[in-house]
């Protein structure tokens, strides 16, 4: 039995303002109509495998569920109370495999990779599962096609062929080299990238941690056995969790094992870790630009230029990479791109919210459009999705005016429930329980008004909710 096991907490920094911390690229369809997430699943379409296993933030948990649902699939979701790295969560999706089968093939992969040969990738993938089976621990080394600085390595070592499935015993693995190891690593034809896939039994995974780092598998065991089922969910122990070290699965397996071996994939692979890399595959305008949105570009080169809901125009650029958002614009060198985690960390120590949220939100009933705020009042432009229900509640320091733009809201005001149509409204006092709910088969939108000494999203009293949110 084959079990995807999908990673998918991570934050995507590097590709900020459009990437953040509550809606990193993962669930962003930056290459294609499908997001990374969706792409992830559609690519595993002609392999037999199981249910996959996706291992996500607890903040995410809804993102992951809607956008599965909108491909049609399904899987097993399981929540990271706490950030503990790879090692960790595979841990943890080995332990939940076994329940189903004695001892299943892992393949590990990475929500927001970018495999555009996918019949390479599934030869790969069978060659993999050859030597799987043969309790080796395989990592997938991407065939290196530049002197790359952004990856760590691996070094090859003897041929390990197994009934002419060709990989190759690891010798080592290597961390991000400078340009001129990098250069010398290429010119080698030894060493391949690090893309942070794996495939082995989940027991073999679980004896060499044990072997190598028990301290991170008595932490997974204790909060697995104490974990508990939520909806669509399975929440692990997060007392037990957040005592786990937090560690990859490099460190504290595949750079000490002595049973790795190394599949070359060549099969048009990007880890989407920068703007610059974005532009390497996407496709390009006679002057070597990529445009996306309402662009005019006018003399200029070899940029990437991504609008938003405003034109966006550029003069005599060259390498120059510009991304609009709602509430932020980015302009940065092309070569420099790799640094934007450097505006992100100053986002964080000044206390600013660009660095986490967008000025759109989404929640699991919808989302919500910051479109003016000032002092003592917000407005706030809402979509609920049909059938979907806001929790109840009630806030301690502001009022709410909601009009209804289109659709029909059912209303809870205090001890009353009544209809809302279009052009009409209602007005919610400080102090008021109440609810929002769509009756409707189509979209709910209202402009909602919040006026008030503090218009914070923490001054929510949830009494109930239909999704587990406290």
């Amino acid at each position: 039995m084959l079990v995807p096991i999908i990673l998918a907490g991570g934050s995507g920094c590097r590709l900020w303002p459009l990437s953040r911390h509550n809606y990193p690229k993962q669930f962003l369809n930056i290459v294609g109509e499908n997001t990374m997430l969706q792409d992830t699943f559609i690519r595993l379409n002609n392999l037999e495998t199981e249910k996959p296993l996706i291992i996500c933030n607890n903040e995410h948990r809804f993102l992951v569920a809607e956008q599965i649902t909108q491909i049609d699939k399904t899987s097993n979701i399981i929540l990271e109370p706490v950030g503990r790295n790879t090692a960790p969560a595979i841990a943890l999706a080995a332990l939940k495999a076994v329940e189903a089968d004695e001892d299943p093939l892992l393949l590990v992969l990475a929500a927001d990779h970018v495999i555009l040969d996918i019949p390479a990738f599934e030869q790969a993938v069978a060659v993999a599962t050859e030597h799987a089976k043969k309790d080796k621990l395989v990592a997938f080394g991407i065939v290196a096609d530049a002197a790359e600085t952004g990856y760590g390595y691996i070094r090859r070592g003897k041929s390990s062929d197994l009934a002419g499935q060709a990989a190759f015993e690891v010798d080592s693995f290597v961390e991000k080299p400078d340009a001129i190891t990098a250069g010398k690593y290429l010119d080698s034809g030894e060493y391949y990238w690090n893309s942070g896939m794996f495939m082995f039994k989940a027991s073999r995974y679980l004896r060499e941690l044990e072997k190598f780092f028990p301290e991170i598998l008595i932490a997974c065991k204790k909060s697995f056995t104490n974990s508990v089922n939520d909806l669509d969910f399975i929440r692990i122990d997060e007392k037990e969790f957040a005592n786990c070290p937090a560690e990859s699965i490099d460190y504290a397996v595949m750079e000490k094992t002595k049973i790795a071996v190394v599949v070359p994939l060549d099969a048009q692979w990007s880890d989407i870790g920068s703007w610059s890399a974005i532009w390497d595959v996407s496709e390009k305008d006679q002057s070597n630009n990529v445009t996306i949105g309402d662009v005019i570009s006018v003399d200029s080169k070899n940029c990437f230029i991504q609008g938003g809901e405003r034109l966006i125009s550029v003069l005599g650029l060259k390498d120059i990479v510009v991304i609009d958002t709602k509430d932020t614009l980015l302009v940065a060198n092309k070569h420099k791109v790799q640094d934007i985690k450097k505006i992100v960390e100053i986002l964080k120590t000044s206390e600013r919210d660009e660095w986490k949220i967008h000025r759109e939100v989404y929640r699991p009933w919808g989302k919500y459009d910051s479109v003016d705020i000032g002092l003592r009042y917000q407005v706030k432009r809402i979509t609920v999705k049909p059938g979907a229900k806001l929790s109840v509640q009630m806030h301690h320091h502001r009022a709410e005016h909601w009009i209804v733009v289109s659709g029909t809201a059912s209303v809870t005001n205090g001890e009353i429930t009544f209809l809302v149509s279009e052009n009409e409204s209602t007005y919610i006092p400080i102090g008021q329980v109440h609810a929002l709910e769509n009756p409707g088969k189509v979209p709910l939108e209202l402009i909602e008004v919040q006026t008030g000494s503090y218009l914070g999203e923490d001054d929510i009293v949830r009494l109930e909710d239909n999704y587990g949110r406290s």
